[in-house]
C-alpha cells in the first residue's frame, strides 16, 4: 500500500491566511513549509487511488502528485472514490473540485451523507457518483486489493449544521483502518478525533502506521506563548510542560512511544508547536518516535 500527505494542517492551513502569528509568518518568509489542508491519497495496486477526505486544497494537491495525473487522454485519471472521516467544512469542499468526474464512489457516516444532501444533489447534477455508508458491518473492498473497517472515534457536529437539523443516529467522526491484502499492511487514518480513549488505542496498536489528529499532540496556549522565550527569534516553540502521551496512566501512551505504529500527525493547527523542527516540544516528540512529516511524503506498508 501505497500512502500519500496530500496535505497536513488543519482548517486554516499554514500560513493561515489572516494570521500573523510567529509560525504563519516564519512560513510566509520560507523559514518554514507551507502546509496545505489535510487530506491523503491511497492505493493498494498503484493504478487505483483513494482519496481520504477531500481539502479546499485538492487541486493543487493533484496537480503536485505524479502518480494523480491523468495519462490517457482527456480527463482519464486513476482516482476510484473518497472516503469521508467526517464532516468538517475542511474535508469535505474538495469535493466540489471533483465535480464532473464519472465514475467515483465516496464513502461516509450516515449523519455526514445526510448533512451533505444539497450539495450530492448539487453534484450529482453533473455527473452522478455513488454515496455509500463507510459504516457498514463487515466493512468494504476497495478496487486495488485494500480492506476497510470504519471505527467511531468522536460525535462532534460541524458548525454549518443546523442545531434541529434531522440527521439519521451516528457518529460524525471515524477513523478508518485500511489493509492491503497483498502486503498485509495495516494504516489508521484518524484526523478528527474525540477525546483519545483506549478503544482508540486498541486500534492504532494494531496497525503499521497512524496518521493521527494532531490536536492530540500539545500546543501552545496564547499565555504561555508569550511568556516564553524561543530558540529561534522568530519561531514560537512549545513549552517544557509534559507531553500528552508520556506518562504512565496516559490514555494516549501507546500513541507517544514505542513500540507500536509509525505514529504521525495530521490536520496540524497553524499554532502547533509540532510545525516548528526547532521547538522542545518537536523534539521531544520525535525522539519518543513521532515523526512529523511535510506534505508530498509518500510512504509504502
Amino acid at each position: 500500500m501505497r500512502v500519500v500527505l496530500l496535505g497536513t494542517a488543519a482548517g486554516g492551513g499554514l500560513p493561515q491566511w489572516n494570521c500573523a502569528c510567529a509560525l504563519c509568518t516564519a512560513a510566509r518568509d520560507g523559514r518554514l513549509p507551507s502546509r496545505t489542508r489535510e487530506c491523503a491519497a491511497i492505493t493498494g495496486n498503484g493504478r487505483d487511488w483513494w482519496l481520504l477526505n477531500t481539502s479546499p486544497d485538492l487541486r493543487v494537491q493533484l496537480t503536485s502528485t505524479p502518480a494523480l495525473w491523468p495519462d490517457q487522454g482527456a480527463r482519464s485519471i486513476a482516482l476510484r472514490g473518497v472516503l469521508l472521516t467526517d464532516g468538517e467544512a475542511h474535508h469535505v469542499a474538495g469535493l466540489a473540485e471533483l465535480c464532473g468526474t464519472a465514475g467515483l464512489k465516496v464513502y461516509a457516516p450516515p449523519p455526514v451523507r445526510a448533512a451533505l444532501g444539497p450539495a450530492r444533489a448539487a453534484l450529482d447534477r453533473y455527473t452522478p457518483w455513488e454515496w455509500a455508508d463507510s459504516l457498514a458491518d463487515e466493512g468494504f473492498v476497495l478496487a486495488g486489493g485494500l480492506v476497510v473497517t470504519a471505527h467511531p472515534v468522536g460525535a462532534r457536529i460541524p458548525p454549518y449544521v443546523p442545531a434541529r437539523a434531522p440527521a439519521p443516529p451516528g457518529p460524525w467522526a471515524t477513523a478508518y483502518r485500511v489493509e492491503d491484502l497483498a502486503s498485509g499492511g495495516v494504516l489508521v487514518y484518524a484526523p478528527c478525533v474525540g477525546d483519545p480513549s483506549p478503544a482508540l488505542d486498541d486500534l492504532c496498536a494494531g496497525a503499521d502506521c497512524v496518521l493521527l489528529d494532531g490536536a492530540v499532540f500539545p500546543a501552545p496556549d496564547t499565555e504561555a506563548a508569550d511568556r516564553r522565550t524561543p530558540a529561534h527569534p522568530d519561531v514560537a516553540q512549545a513549552t517544557s510542560d509534559p507531553l500528552p502521551g508520556t506518562g504512565p496512566d496516559d490514555p494516549r501512551a501507546t500513541l507517544a512511544r514505542p513500540p507500536g505504529p509509525r505514529r504521525i500527525p495530521t490536520r496540524l493547527s497553524h499554532t502547533s508547536p509540532l510545525l516548528d523542527p526547532r521547538s522542545p516540544a518537536h523534539a521531544r516528540l520525535t525522539g519518543l518516535g513521532t515523526e512529523v512529516l511535510p506534505d508530498g511524503t509518500e510512504l509504502e506498508l
